[in-house]
């Protein structure tokens, strides 16, 4: 059975290419169903629909919520459909395994006037207020996670093309388009990054803290909650809002769905080959036509023009 864990692993890894904390959860949602089994002398290869009902009615009757119940539910599916896939088993249990009802939870969004005076709350005569600034920007400005953001390299970012590479969930690098107002931030905190006196091993790494080191995701929660506190937002938001608000402004303004989840960086089974053909050029001009930032400079050279 261990070299059967084993290869589910790798399988995990490399095939399905899932984050090292995904696969730990998937393992240890394995470990409580096979302890389970073995109460009955039952092998996970063993395993029947009755068991894996018998399963999930134990782990509800222990008070675990909902929405964990589901995510075991989902670890237990990945293992059986891996097995059939591997030709160890003919069927899979878990085909009529049903995931618990689990309320619909919205993510916090902030409006366009709400991210413009966390922008203006920052005092940019600081020495990390471009920093923060730019930080806010490509957050904003392109969705990205923040763990993405806390490991942009200056190799990586192509500022000529638009664009910069960041290596989401599972190792996945893509490309993501910037806006002019994201590079021109970033191009300023370059400026600034240069007086820094910066450690071995951070050379590389676009944003750095006073001491010349990576920033860390909490750093970037401590400056995303500073400045809501000093803009007098009330929300209790987070770097990843950023990325809700950034995928809710584009919906909102009529950028197309499949754009916007290649944009995030989301994968689906069913979905996944829709993406992939998706052109970058058109990913970078979802973002200059949509986002309300753009919107709002075209308006303005509109407006020029009209002189």
């Amino acid at each position: 059975m261990n070299s059967l864990l084993t290869d589910y692993h790798y399988y995990l890894k490399f095939e399905k290419a899932l984050s090292e904390n995904t696969i730990q959860a998937y393992e240890r949602d394995l470990e409580k169903l096979s302890s389970y089994l073995s109460d009955f002398h039952v092998s996970l290869k063993e395993a029947t629909i009755d068991h894996l009902r018998d399963f999930i009615v134990e782990i509800g009757s222990l008070g675990i919520h909902p929405r964990s119940q589901a995510r075991i539910i989902s670890s237990i599916s990945s293992f059986y459909r891996f097995l059939v896939y591997k030709n160890i088993i003919p069927t899979d249990p878990s085909e009529l395994l049903e995931s618990p009802k689990i309320g619909l939870r919205l993510p916090q969004i902030l409006s366009v006037e709400e991210i413009d005076a966390m922008i203006s709350s920052i005092d940019l005569s600081k020495p990390e207020g471009q920093r923060n600034k730019t930080i806010i920007e490509v957050l904003y400005g392109s969705g990205v996670r923040v763990s993405e953001l806390i490991n942009v390299k200056l190799s990586r970012l192509y500022l000529n093309e638009g664009y910069m590479m960041v290596e989401g969930k599972g190792s996945k690098q893509r490309l993501v388009p910037l806006s002019p107002n994201s590079i021109r931030q970033i191009e300023l905190w370059k400026i600034d990054r240069n007086h820094l006196e910066i450690k071995k091993g951070n050379e590389d790494f676009l944003f750095l803290n006073r001491r010349g080191e990576k920033l860390t995701r909490a750093m970037i929660f401590k400056i995303v909650k500073d400045l809501a506190t000093m803009a007098g937002i009330q929300k209790n938001i987070s770097p990843h809002t950023f990325r809700h608000s950034f995928a809710t402004h584009l919906m909102e303004n009529g950028a197309n769905l499949r754009a916007i989840q290649q944009l995030l960086g989301h994968e689906s089974i069913t979905t996944t080959e829709l993406y992939t053909h998706i052109d970058v050029q058109f990913l970078r001009e979802t973002i200059l036509k949509y986002h309300p930032l753009n919107q709002s400079k075209n308006e303005e050279k509109k407006n020029l023009s009209d002189l």
